[in-house]
Formats: structure tokens, sequence, C-alpha cells
């Protein structure tokens, strides 16, 4: 297995889809041996890409949020593996950001998931990541969502923490009362058994 140091400079010097991104590469990602908690979602947006730092925009600290995660514990590699589905940018769309390039995930994801420990929680937000890592998925993000009990204690299934998905959040509302505290349970488990 190659040493995650090794790994972590080879995604980071990845341009296997830079012709397809507008503002070019600049893959994000953040992991360490054996964090205990990994995120996988879509794709940084353009604050990101801009900033080099994971989550570093407003659907970030609705993520924290929503974990329990203060931004300490949050942006501790030993703590907190961050694995987009896609590693850059991927450019604005009609409506909102581009879809994750298809390309990351497949290339990166299991040499970089073999670092972490077999016993992880993997926190899945959004479709995309949902299409890939869910195994149990319904037929909706929403319905899927709604059977979060169904993926404990492995996985947490959520709908991106997007400002976009205010309707959403209103439309489920016990998504917030029963849910997250659950969510928060959950995290709060892992932290205490590292």
């Amino acid at each position: 297995m190659t040493s995650l140091t090794h790994l972590l400079r080879d995604v980071r010097a990845c341009t296997v889809c830079a012709e397809h991104l507008e503002d070019g590469p600049r893959p994000i990602v953040q992991i360490g041996e054996g964090a205990p908690i990994v995120i996988i979602g879509q794709a940084p947006g353009r604050r990101v890409h801009e900033s080099g730092v994971p989550w570093d925009d407003p659907s970030g600290v609705r993520l924290r949020e929503w974990l329990g995660l203060s931004t300490d514990q949050f942006y501790d590699d030993g703590i907190v593996a961050i694995l987009p589905m896609g590693f850059c940018f991927p450019g604005t769309g009609s409506s909102g950001d581009k879809p994750p390039r298809p390309e990351c995930a497949p290339l990166w994801h299991e040499p970089l998931r073999a670092h972490l420990r077999e016993d992880r929680l993997e926190v899945i937000l959004g479709m995309y990541a949902q299409e890939r890592y869910v195994e149990h998925r319904s037929k909706t993000l929403t319905e899927t969502v709604a059977n979060w009990r169904d993926h404990l204690p492995q996985q947490i299934v959520l709908p991106h923490p997007s400002p976009r998905n205010n309707i959403w959040l209103k439309k489920n509302p016990w998504f917030e009362t029963e849910t997250l505290p659950a969510v928060r349970d959950r995290v709060a488990e892992v932290l205490a058994s590292r």
C-alpha cells in the first residue's frame, strides 16, 4: 500500500480532468491515518476552490452544526477525513454548480479509504455520494434520508447542507427534530470511543 503522504501528494497534483475544469484543477481532500469519521460529499464550490479549505463556506458551517463538531474537530485530519466525489470545483452550471467530475472517486477513493479505520462512520451527503456508497437506497434522496435508521451505525445519510436546500428542510421538519439529534449522538459516540 502506498504511504498516505505519497498518495496525498499524488492526489493534490492530479490533473486527470483538467481540460474539463473552467477554473483549473485544485484537488481538495483531508485525511489522516485512521480517522474515525469520513465525510463523502459532492465537490468543492467556488469559495472552497479559492481558499483551498474543505467546507469553507455556508454549507460547511451548517454541516459542522448538523454533526455537532467544533471547527477544530472538523479540521483535525485524525478525526475527520473529507473525500468528495469530485476533488475539484467542477464549474458553474445553469442552476448551481456542475456535477462532480466522474474521474475522481473511481481513481482515488479506494486507495485513500484503505488508510481509514474499518469501523469508521461514513457521513454520506447528497445524491452523488448516495449513488456510490449507500447500498440500500430508496427511490429518492428524501426517502433514503427518511430511512436514516437503516444505515446506522456505519453510515449517516444526509441531504447536502447547502443553503439551496432550505426549501427541502422546510418541507421535511422531521429532519431537524428526529434525524439531527440522532446524528449528533452517533458522532459524539464515535468521538468518545476514539
